[in-house]
């Protein structure tokens, strides 16, 4: 595991600050898409983001974080920073994360009784065997941040040598769910867990009442959902009855990508940091143990959560990750 000694921002000192920073003091305006509506297999509406470029350009697949969109702050940046490299990017909102573009706070609905989790790979290969289809010569990449991160390495793992990806990133994964789970029942990972929560709750609970008949609506508990304080019991009512799942820890043992890292066959950089508020860093070395040859992890002392804020001032910040990222691929031969 490589250990960079990157400078981060005098003016966001600490994990929480740079945390935070990354989500109030950003721009969620930095690139314009071109919005594609796919059908599913299973009938639901996938929402793409598009960022063109020349023809014939790389394409990068960006998956958000948990409760995350295109227009999430990070998502804008990796986007502003692939359109100067003069590539294409497709972001994909999972289930129930779509924004709508002119009001960003409303979240557009689906048409099947589900949402989105940690261990969804079905949508992520769905998109990349369009996108394969369509520019059959071109040249494809991924990166992942966060929950999306996390089911990109999984996916990675269950195709092995048959990814159509060839190469990717990620940035602040929790490898292990359980663990993450646990280690923001703690502290000030209890404030971090509630803020998602609170949405959370609602699209499961909108769910429940836009489709009573459903069986996956059938097995959850609506008391237990809105009585949840922390992410293991919302899983628990919601995330696991909802989508096949036994339970919270059956849904954390399938759904973590500590468990797929040895079988990934093409390149991945991982980017971390060792101060990150959201998993404990016992996560971060067995993953690094795991991990096949292809796979380097990558952290620095500071960072936060999917932040990596440095610069000398706000108005001249920047952020390593994502710059790590799209200098790590655009890098590659194409």
């Amino acid at each position: 595991m490589t250990k960079l000694e990157a400078v981060a921002a005098w003016w966001a000192p600490g994990a929480h600050w740079q945390t935070a920073w990354g989500r109030v003091g950003r721009s969620r305006r930095l690139v314009t898409f071109r919005r594609e509506v796919l059908t599913t297999p299973d009938d639901d509406d996938l929402v793409l983001d598009h960022l063109d470029g020349p023809a014939g350009a790389p394409r990068v697949i960006v998956l958000h974080g948990l409760e995350g969109s295109s227009y999430s702050v990070y998502v804008q940046g990796l986007g502003r920073l692939l359109a100067q490299a003069g590539w294409q990017a497709t972001v994909i909102n999972f289930r129930g994360c779509a924004r709508d573009p002119q009001r960003l706070s409303r979240s557009l609905d689906n048409r099947q009784p589900r949402l989105y989790h940690s261990g969804e790979t079905g949508d992520l290969g769905f998109v990349v065997r369009t996108l394969a289809a369509r520019e059959p010569s071109g040249t494809l990449y991924a990166i992942g941040v966060s929950l999306g991160g996390n089911v990109l390495l999984k996916w990675l793992g269950e195709q092995g040598a048959r990814s159509r990806v060839d190469a990717a990133v990620t940035i602040s994964v929790p490898y292990d769910l359980l663990a993450a789970a646990r280690h923001l029942e703690r502290g000030a990972g209890r404030f971090y867990a509630g803020r998602f929560l609170k949405t959370l709750k609602a699209k499961a609970l909108a769910v429940v009442q836009r489709f009573p008949g459903a069986p996956s609506v059938a097995r959850v508990d609506v008391q237990r959902i809105a009585r949840a304080r922390t992410f293991y019991q919302f899983d628990d009512a919601a995330t696991a009855p909802m989508h096949g799942f036994a339970g919270a820890d059956d849904y954390y043992r399938r759904s973590s990508s500590l468990r797929f890292l040895e079988r990934i066959e093409v390149p991945v950089l991982c980017l971390g940091s060792e101060d990150d508020p959201f998993l404990p860093q016992t996560s971060v070395e067995r993953a690094r143990v795991v991990a096949s040859p292809d796979v380097e992890i990558v952290t620095t002392p500071w960072g936060g959560h999917a932040a990596f804020i440095s610069g000398p001032w706000p108005w001249k910040a920047s952020y390593w990750a994502e710059e790590r990222a799209v200098a790590w691929l655009t890098g590659r031969p194409v």
